[in-house]
């Protein structure tokens, strides 16, 4: 069965169930009228009390305008939804977390920022998802501190996490440590920013960004304020040049970028026993048999079928898990970082061809769930 079939019989991947039945009189007036009368006053006298009297405990909204869509561009709301119905499904099969679609028909980050504010009172949680990066990192930033519920950008954060995790295990496997270890992340958006914060918080030993127009360089003048700071955060680039430049002598190339933009020959100038993350999807900025044949020691893509699937199911479950357990409403770098090291250590005796949890491992969830309720004791 192709997927467009599987949709179109499925009609939706998510539905509303009641956890409660009527079958009485006494059920409809305890359920609705006129018995939430005492419980909408006693929300009104104590508004905490309604993560203990509603879903919003366990709420979360999966929210999006659209505008870069699981590697298919600026799609538009409507043509969103597939992928944030995935999601929630995705929330509740892996964390028990219920989770809800909602696709916003504006691309103004202002109107977008005070959509979310306005309807956060149902939601327990909010998941900011596949919006196009710069703009991204502000609504981000702005959310958190304006809501009192955790925001948290998964095409960021989840991408981040998971592939430190099996960064972790690579580096292990090939006998480096991360602080010696050199590093080239080729493309620059969302998910390249959080992956260069969280491997600089790691301790890895120097960082190398490159964007479609080259090597982020100090003498670039085409930089954007979030580049930037990058460049500040990574201890500056003084040459600018090609990926082709940038990745001689490195020991770990990173793609979040496009297709085929590395090449055999590239992979030859690395350094010994070169690790390669090639996460572009469909088509990886390397395939992994090309990666192998040049010399790569370990690859991983963002594929379910190759080996090393950096894929972010293994976090956003267990994250809102954890947070919710512990009334946690921030996700600070440690956490994310604690996160990343529980990943590595499920994975107790680590193969080139086995960095990572698997993916259709739903335990993965709880581990990463504790992980994180540590930080609110």
């Amino acid at each position: 069965m192709d997927s467009l079939t599987f949709h179109k019989n499925l009609r939706g991947k998510i539905e509303v169930i009641s956890r409660v039945k009527i079958t009485s009189r006494e059920d409809l007036s305890l359920a609705y009228t006129p018995g939430v009368a005492d419980v909408c006053l006693a929300i009104k006298k104590d508004p905490h009390t309604v993560y203990d009297y509603t879903r919003k405990h366990n709420m979360v909204a999966v929210i999006t305008d659209g505008s870069a869509v699981l590697g298919l561009g600026n799609i538009g709301p409507e043509a969103s939804l597939p992928v944030m119905e995935g999601k929630c499904l995705l929330f509740k099969e892996y964390g028990n977390v219920d989770a809800f679609p909602i696709a916003v028909r504006t691309q103004d980050v202002e109107k977008f920022i005070e959509t979310v504010s306005l309807i956060s009172p149902m939601f327990g949680g909010i998941n900011l998802e596949d919006i196009s990066a710069p703009r991204c990192f502000e609504i981000e930033e702005r959310l958190q501190k304006e809501l009192d519920i955790p925001v948290f950008h998964d095409d960021q954060h989840g991408t981040a996490i998971v592939a430190l995790a099996g960064l972790f295990n690579a580096l292990k496997i090939v006998g480096k440590k991360i602080g010696d270890s050199t590093v080239v992340i080729n493309g620059v958006g969302a998910a390249g920013v959080a992956i260069t914060k969280l491997l600089v918080a790691a301790g890895i030993g120097d960082v190398r960004l490159v964007d479609s127009k080259g090597l982020i360089c100090d003498s670039r003048e085409d930089l954007n304020d979030v580049k930037k700071k990058l460049l500040e955060l990574t201890k500056k680039q003084t040459y600018c040049g090609s990926l082709s430049h940038a990745v001689q002598n490195v020991d770990v190339f990173i793609g979040v970028s496009k297709p085929a933009l590395l090449t055999q020959e590239m992979v030859k100038t690395m350094a010994r026993d070169p690790i390669i993350f090639a996460m572009a999807n469909p088509i990886p900025e390397i395939m992994p048999n090309d990666a192998k044949a040049a010399g790569a020691a370990i690859v991983a893509t963002g594929r379910s079928d190759f080996p090393n699937q950096i894929n972010n199911v293994l976090a956003f479950p267990g994250i809102f898990r954890g947070l919710f357990d512990a009334h946690i409403r921030y996700v600070s770098m440690n956490m994310k970082l604690a996160v990343a090291h529980a990943l590595a250590e499920y994975v107790p005796h680590p193969t080139s061809e086995h960095i990572i949890p698997d993916v259709l491992d739903k335990n993965v969830a709880n581990v990463v769930a504790k992980a994180i309720a540590v930080f609110g004791k």
